[in-house]
C-alpha cells in the first residue's frame, strides 16, 4: 500500500488546493487558521481507507482502540464485498481495499460527518477533529509520530482539536468538516489508483464484465509499486516541497508580499 506519509502529504496538498475553491454554502474556509484546518482534516482523513487492515498507519495511530476497530472495519468490508461481488470476481480472505476504498464510502462517510455536526454540534465536531488531527500528525510526523508513541499523539490531537474549535466554532461546524473528510478519502483513493495493485473505486454499481469489484488503475509503465523507490525518493519529497509553497502561499497577505518582493518598484 502507499505509505501513510505519502497519502497524508497528498491529502495536505489537495485540501490546500480546495479550499480557495470551496463555495462558502459549503463552509469553504474564510481565513488562513480555517484554511490550515481544512487541509489537516483532509490530510488526515486521507488516512481513513486504510482502516480495512492491521498493517496500515491508521491502525495504529490511536493504539488499541484503533487496532480493534480496523478488525471490525475490515471483517464488515469483506462481508460487504461478499455480498455485492459479481460472478467474476474472485474470493477473498481480507476487506482490504474493498469498500472503504470506493466512491460510496467517501460520499457516506463525509455526508456521516456532516449529518453528525449539524445534530450534535460541538461534540461531533470535536471528535472528527480529534480523528483527523490525530491521523494527519501520525503520517505528516512519520517516523517522530511513531517514535513518540500513540499516547503522544493522541495527547497532542485532543488539545489541537479544543483549540482549533476555540478558535472558530461556528465554522468548524459547518459542513466545511463533512467536504474535507470526504475529499481525503477521495484522494487516498486516486494515490492508490497510481499503484500496480489499482483500486475499486466505482464498485460496486459499474460492472465490467461481469466483475463488480474491478481494479481501476493506470497502464503498467505508467503505475508506480507502492512503497517503492519512486514513491520514497521522488513522490514523497515532491508531495513535501509542494505543501510547503502551497502553506506560504495560503497565509493571508503572503501572495502580494511576494510579488512585492520580488517585482521591481516602478520609477
Amino acid at each position: 500500500m502507499v505509505m501513510g506519509p505519502t497519502h497524508a502529504m497528498s491529502g495536505a496538498a489537495v485540501g490546500l488546493a480546495v479550499a480557495d475553491l470551496l463555495p462558502l454554502d459549503w463552509g469553504g474556509p474564510t481565513s488562513t487558521a480555517e484554511t490550515f484546518t481544512f487541509a489537516a482534516v483532509c490530510a488526515g482523513a486521507a488516512l481513513l481507507p486504510d482502516l480495512d487492515t492491521s498493517q496500515s498507519t491508521v491502525s495504529r495511530s490511536f493504539g488499541p482502540v484503533s487496532s480493534v476497530v480496523a478488525k471490525g472495519v475490515d471483517a464488515v468490508s469483506l462481508g460487504f464485498y461478499t455480498v455485492t461481488k459479481g460472478s467474476r470476481d474472485g474470493k477473498r480472505r481480507g476487506g482490504h481495499r474493498t469498500l472503504t476504498h470506493t466512491a460510496l464510502f467517501a460520499a457516506g462517510i463525509g455526508a456521516g460527518v456532516s449529518a453528525l455536526v449539524v445534530q450534535f454540534g460541538k461534540p461531533a465536531i470535536i471528535a472528527t477533529l480529534f480523528v483527523c488531527l490525530g491521523l494527519a500528525l501520525r503520517g505528516l510526523a512519520g517516523e517522530l509520530a511513531k517514535e513518540k508513541g500513540w499516547l503522544a499523539v493522541s495527547a497532542v490531537a485532543a488539545v489541537l482539536s479544543a483549540l482549533t474549535w476555540q478558535s472558530y466554532p461556528t465554522v468548524a461546524g459547518s459542513t466545511g468538516l463533512g467536504v474535507a473528510v470526504a475529499l481525503g478519502c477521495v484522494t487516498h483513493c486516486l494515490g492508490d489508483a497510481i499503484t500496480k495493485e489499482g483500486v475499486p473505486f466505482l464498485a460496486p454499481f459499474l460492472t465490467l464484465g461481469k466483475e463488480r469489484w474491478w481494479e481501476f488503475r493506470l497502464p503498467s509503465f505508467l503505475s508506480i509499486r507502492a512503497g517503492g523507490p519512486f514513491e520514497k525518493v521522488v513522490l514523497g519529497p515532491a508531495l513535501t516541497v509542494a505543501v510547503g509553497f502551497m502553506v506560504i502561499w495560503a497565509i493571508d497577505g503572503a501572495p502580494q508580499a511576494i510579488y512585492d518582493a520580488f517585482m521591481p518598484v516602478p520609477r
